[in-house]
């Protein structure tokens, strides 16, 4: 199952599982530990934490959720960030990694992580969110299990400044605003390569076929020419849906309707997995009636990281998510 980054309150989050920011002694504090314990109940919620006494850092222990929309809460014990010397990485993969073990055996399908160590405890947002996304990516490769990481805004973790100003300028450079135009650009273009490359006189015959000649000679579906990809590049169908953060349900959804057509977000995802070039993403998307457009902020980015040959999906995600736009898979 997939990792979708989102904004919202993590104490409204409707999963199996929410994971507090705990401290050693479990007792009630500030922030994100504050707003869980305020939410599922304090006095319930400590008298339980009280039971279990202590968590090491790194460490994950569970609770009854009682008020909040969950079964469980699983409390881990981030680090302090002391200039990345004291082993500070090894502990916050330990707080992900554990938490997602935890979940698993007591059955859960779906969690929600907070940022951990991210607030008072110093840890650099940029790097705690990388040190997150890596630790759940492979966990996830393993295991299926859905996982959110709640912010409350773009401002909750940091996207590298090189690289947000480098996706600002070529946005700027690249990006075409639609004013009342019919067509995108790139819908344009299409056309008008098309009828650069075709003859008058067969322009004149296919305005003369019927419909019925016409939808017989559509060529092969979405799904069809996924899968022909998937051949080509040597990846198998897990690989596939894992590398594109696509939830297992929907990869057979797609895999048993010839006719299903997903959205564009999902169709780019499995470009990016399978790590095709912009000729071969046109093609695939052209086949559930998309395309890469000048005139749509989202594409211009997946056209920068296609273009550089950068298929991190996590990386284009936290641009995409910068840059308030939809992510991919999911």
């Amino acid at each position: 199952m997939p990792i979708e980054i989102i904004r919202n309150d993590i104490t409204k989050m409707k999963v199996d599982v929410i994971v507090n920011a705990a401290n050693s002694g479990l007792q009630m504090g500030g922030g994100v530990c504050g707003a869980i314990f305020q939410a599922a109940g304090a006095k319930e919620l400590q008298a339980a934490c009280d039971k279990i006494g202590h968590c090491p850092v790194g460490g994950a222990v569970i609770t009854d959720a009682y008020r909040l929309d969950a079964r469980f809460i699983i409390h881990t014990v981030g680090p302090v960030w002391r200039g990345g010397s004291q082993n500070e990485e090894e502990l916050l993969r330990a707080c992900y990694g554990n938490s997602l073990r935890l979940a698993l055996e007591n059955g859960c399908d779906s969690i929600a992580f907070p940022l951990i160590s991210s607030g008072i405890y110093g840890y650099p947002k940029e790097q705690a969110l990388h040190v997150a996304i890596s630790e759940i990516s492979a966990f996830l490769m393993e295991h299926e299990i859905l996982v959110y990481i709640v912010v409350f805004d773009q401002k909750a973790f940091g996207l590298s400044g090189k690289l947000f100003h480098s996706i600002h300028q070529y946005i700027d450079e690249h990006y075409v605003e639609e004013q009342n135009l019919k067509f995108s650009y790139g819908e344009r273009r299409m056309a008008e390569m098309q009828a650069e490359l075709m003859p008058q006189s067969q322009l004149e015959a296919l305005e003369d076929r019927s419909l019925e000649d016409l939808l017989g000679q559509i060529e092969e579906s979405f799904s069809e020419r996924l899968f022909r990809f998937i051949d080509e590049k040597g990846m198998t169908d897990v690989s596939t849906y894992k590398k594109a953060n696509i939830d297992r349900k929907l990869f057979h959804k797609i895999k048993n309707s010839s006719h299903y057509t997903p959205l564009k977000k999902t169709i780019v995802a499995f470009a990016i997995a399978l790590e095709l070039n912009l000729d071969e993403t046109n093609e695939l998307l052209n086949t559930a009636g998309y395309v890469l457009s000048n005139s749509n902020k989202f594409d211009v980015i997946i056209t920068y990281f296609i273009e550089r040959e950068n298929y991190n999906i996590f990386e284009i995600n936290e641009a995409l998510f910068a840059f308030d736009q939809m992510l991919l898979g999911a």
